[in-house]
């Protein structure tokens, strides 16, 4: 329960308060000590048990100990600011006047501390809660390149970011998001790159955001997204600090939110969702190579089912006679229309994929592949399905992991069901109107007032030696996506 009213003088009134709503006897430790001086100033420390350090608090008591023999002999007039002379020597240090921030830092693990007549708190850095340490993220592995990974400490992201830009134009922008719990809130970009518009429009959305707590990223996107009802990411989600430190010299914006070990870049347009940052690490010409599959396994993943689908149910004449006959064969005591085998096919394989992920991660992928073989011959000998649409199915599924971002892939299974309705429904024709409203919904989406399909449309030629194929890095090191025009900075 949120309470409006600050911290008054009285520590009576405070500690009835913080009893009332904020916790119990049994979560709050409560220790009442006076100072005496030349006067008497009642004092009491407040922490939660099982969120402190039991040493680092045993230190606190020792030096208040110490610091109370010290004044009680000099006979020092005492007020309430002066338990801010018992903290000095500690790591970390904080006041504030309201009960919600007072709350906070008891929920961090701090030591609070009241003094009678001070309407002010005093906390210590005394958290005993455990964070990550910084390790290889596995959601964007590489053969070659730097390793270091975001964890769920928003401090240990920020210092991550600033090692790798070290200069005095990175700016950083705190906010506090959330009505029951407020989650720290990090923007931060690289001022004379990053365009003021955009980075004033982000700050203005994120405080706009009306929930009761953020417990990851992904909130942020979904409460802030230009196209609320796009299945198409905007927001590209990056575990790397590299990736991240790359995207802020190219003028966007990182958003970090603390718990949570993904961090948000924006403006995303469509090409990012395309490259991995094992891109730059690699000869420009195998890293265009490679981005050039990625982009021909985006068709596959999307129009090899609903094509096949096409093809065998309204235009058998475009196979080659002795295919159509082979396809036909396999399909002779098969009772499903191609329409529903392929659907039954491609549903029972989004089931293994969420099973593979959901079982322990020693067999989740072994159950995923054996199940998915097993299954499919099976399916085929028991006339169930063809053998065609097996193989169909799983070259689809094997080309969706070529996209190297997992929010790109699953819309696009997504969209897979649709454009098979469309071409089991229409044929070809359904399949190329789908194309074509696909393509409509990309170029009208935006990520942050940036069209989305950028550097398309709007065309801008100098950017697109980053697109489909890498230029040799002397020929894009002024890369800005037309999100913001890199300047010189100063070194610090």
């Amino acid at each position: 329960m949120k309470v409006d009213k600050g911290i008054c003088e009285s520590i009576k009134k405070n500690v009835d308060i913080i009893k009332k709503y904020y916790g119990c006897e049994e979560d709050i430790e409560i220790t009442y000590f006076t100072i005496r001086g030349e006067n008497e100033l009642p004092c009491v420390s407040i922490y939660f048990k099982d969120l402190v350090d039991k040493k680092a608090i045993n230190n606190i008591s020792l030096k208040i100990t110490n610091a109370k023999n010290e004044i009680s002999k000099n006979k020092v007039k005492v007020k309430g600011e002066t338990i801010k002379e018992f903290i000095v020597g500690f790591s970390w240090r904080k006041e504030g006047n309201s009960f919600d921030d007072l709350y906070s830092e008891l929920l961090l693990g701090n030591c609070v501390f009241l003094a009678e007549g001070d309407n002010k708190f005093y906390s210590i850095y005394t958290s005993r809660i455990e964070r990550r340490s910084i390790e290889e993220p596995a959601t964007q592995t590489v053969v070659r390149g730097p390793r270091e990974g975001f964890s769920e400490d928003i401090g240990k992201n920020i210092l991550l970011i600033k090692k790798r830009i070290n200069n005095n134009s990175l700016r950083m922008i705190s906010l506090k998001v959330g009505k029951v719990y407020k989650t720290k809130v990090a923007i931060m970009y690289i001022d004379g790159i990053a365009k003021n518009d955009i980075v004033n429009e982000v700050k203005k959305r994120i405080a706009k955001i009306k929930v009761d707590a953020i417990h990851d990223s992904s909130y942020i996107e979904e409460l802030t997204k230009d196209d609320p009802y796009s299945v198409f990411p905007t927001f590209l989600s990056l575990e790397k600090s590299d990736s991240v430190s790359s995207a802020l010299l190219q003028g966007k914006l990182a958003i970090l939110v603390d718990g949570t070990p993904f961090v948000l870049t924006v403006p995303a347009v469509f090409f990012d969702f395309l490259q991995s940052s094992e891109d730059y690490y690699h000869h420009y010409i195998v890293a265009s190579m490679m981005r050039l599959i990625r982009f021909i396994t985006f068709y596959f993943v999307l129009l090899v089912p609903s094509t096949y689908v096409a093809i065998t149910t309204y235009h058998q004449e475009i196979l080659p006679t002795a295919l159509l006959i082979n396809i036909a064969a396999q399909r002779e005591d098969v009772p499903f229309p191609v329409l529903f085998e392929t659907f039954l096919m491609e549903f029972t394989f989004e089931i293994l994929r969420e099973a593979g992920i959901r079982i322990p991660r020693a067999i989740g992928p072994a159950i995923s592949v054996v199940g998915g073989v097993v299954i499919g011959q099976v399916a085929v000998e028991a006339g169930i399905m063809s053998a065609a649409v097996v193989i169909v199915v799983s070259f689809t599924a094997i080309s969706s992991f070529s996209i190297p971002n997992y929010e790109m892939s699953s819309s696009l299974r997504a969209v897979r069901f649709a454009f098979l309705i469309l071409a089991g429904a229409l044929g070809l024709y359904g399949l190329f109107m789908g194309i074509i409203i696909l393509w409509l919904h990309l170029c009208k989406i935006k990520s942050v007032t940036v069209p989305y399909v950028t550097p398309l449309t709007p065309l801008i030629p100098q950017e697109n030696r980053d697109g489909f194929i890498r230029f040799p890095l002397w020929k894009i090191k002024n890369k800005s996506v037309g999100i913001g025009k890199p300047k010189s900075m100063k070194k610090r």
